[in-house]
């Protein structure tokens, strides 16, 4: 059971580091799109890069902080804390 929060918190950590190359390839997918509903008539909103790679990054440090607290929360079964987060 830990091995599954183990593995969240390491995507969590590979999310936030690698956050600049992975917004930057969901920005090229995301202009294409973007372009196409615009040709069809349908507006849609733009996100800039830097937009883009801070949303990453914060995903990937909520990602952490939620798994270090389930693992803190885990190994001290006692804590009231762990009756917020679950099993």
């Amino acid at each position: 059971m830990m091995v599954f929060e183990l593995l969240r918190l390491l995507l969590g950590f590979l999310i936030a580091a690698f956050h600049q190359p992975i917004a930057d390839f969901i920005m090229e997918r995301e202009r294409v799109l973007v372009v196409t509903l615009q040709q069809r008539g349908i507006p849609a909103p733009v996100l800039t890069t830097e937009s883009a790679r801070n949303i990453y990054f914060g995903l990937g440090m909520f990602i952490i902080l939620l798994e270090m607290a389930r693992i803190w929360g885990m190994s001290h079964p006692q804590s009231v804390f762990f009756s917020f987060i679950g099993n």
